[in-house]
């Protein structure tokens, strides 16, 4: 009888999985909200697409040279972060802003910490913030959509802060994509059939997203703007980039907490943030900076979160 024993040194366990191929299945997650995109808003929402895309490569290729380390442009992950950004932008916005914010989002939010799995913060996320702060006017100018007779060009958040009624968007209307808005965040029904692919796959569980979206649909449905417990929080589930980041970048590996504990507090905080921002910020969105300032958490709660040491009391 052979001897089938195998003593070897850990890890013991082997999955067939893989940095590229975690990656490769997000790109391929993120592809129905770009075809959405590209459908509602026409060839421009394509063009914003690439140029996040292939500054974000030549980006990463140029500073992997320069400071001499490998060349990992085909992992996927400066891919990602070239499709988010541009998903957080809008369809019009001139051909330099997706190229100076996919550069400044892999140089700055990325490289600068050494690369991949070193970053604190959402690359995608560092680059969106970075050009509200430096061109708002061209970051909070919409079109409207060019695949439907839309009703406005401002999106649906904006016009509630400033106290305007929505008269001809219905909830359905937020749900395929039938407003004004950020390239990647219109079409609800496509990310969350990307997301729905990522969850079957097992590359994100459900504690993040959905504490963050819950969150938030308490708050906003609490806190009113008729008193108490007369929120629309339907409308703020559908309206702005709550799905998108909830889904796809609060989950980001790197930047969100490794238990899943830990997780669910991020997810709550992230709301709670976004929530606070939406209602009495003076932006109308705060999904972009309520993600980055729980990335700066992160550290913090994976340290009392951690799971106790086997053995220890």
């Amino acid at each position: 009888m052979s001897n089938r024993l195998i003593v070897s040194v850990f890890p013991h366990l082997h999955k067939d999985e893989s940095v590229s191929k975690v990656m490769w299945t997000v790109i391929i997650s993120l592809i129905p909200a770009g075809l959405a995109a590209i459908f509602i808003f026409g060839t421009s929402a394509l063009w914003v697409i690439i140029l996040g895309v292939v500054s974000a490569l030549t980006t990463e290729g140029v500073l992997q040279v320069l400071t001499k380390r490998k060349v990992t442009i085909l992992d996927g992950s400066a891919i990602i972060t070239g499709i988010l950004l541009a998903y957080n932008l809008p369809p019009k916005v001139p051909f330099w802003i997706p190229i100076i914010g996919a550069f400044f989002s892999i140089a700055i939010g990325k490289q600068v910490f050494g690369g991949l799995g070193q970053n604190i913060f959402n690359p995608a996320l560092v680059g969106r913030v970075f050009l509200m702060a430096s061109w708002p006017k061209y970051m909070t100018t919409f079109t409207k959509p060019a695949s439907f007779d839309a009703v406005t060009s401002a999106t649906p958040l904006a016009l509630i802060k400033e106290g305007s009624v929505l008269e001809n968007i219905s909830y359905l209307d937020l749900f395929l994509g039938k407003r004004a808005g950020c390239i990647g965040e219109v079409c609800i029904l496509a990310l969350l059939l990307g997301a729905l692919f990522l969850l079957l796959r097992g590359y994100i569980s459900w504690h993040i997203p959905m504490t963050y979206i819950f969150t938030v649909a308490a708050f906003t449905y609490i806190f009113g703007p008729k008193g108490l417990f007369s929120g629309d929080w339907l409308f703020h589930i559908l309206s702005g980039g709550l799905i998108l980041g909830a889904f796809f970048m609060a989950t980001d590996y790197v930047t969100s907490p490794l238990t899943y504990k830990g997780q669910v507090i991020f997810g709550i905080g992230c709301g709670i943030v976004t929530a606070i921002i939406r209602l009495w910020g003076g932006y109308p969105e705060g999904v972009s900076y309520a993600i980055l300032m729980m990335n700066a958490a992160t550290p913090i709660i994976d340290r009392y979160t951690k799971p106790r040491v086997y053995g220890r009391e």
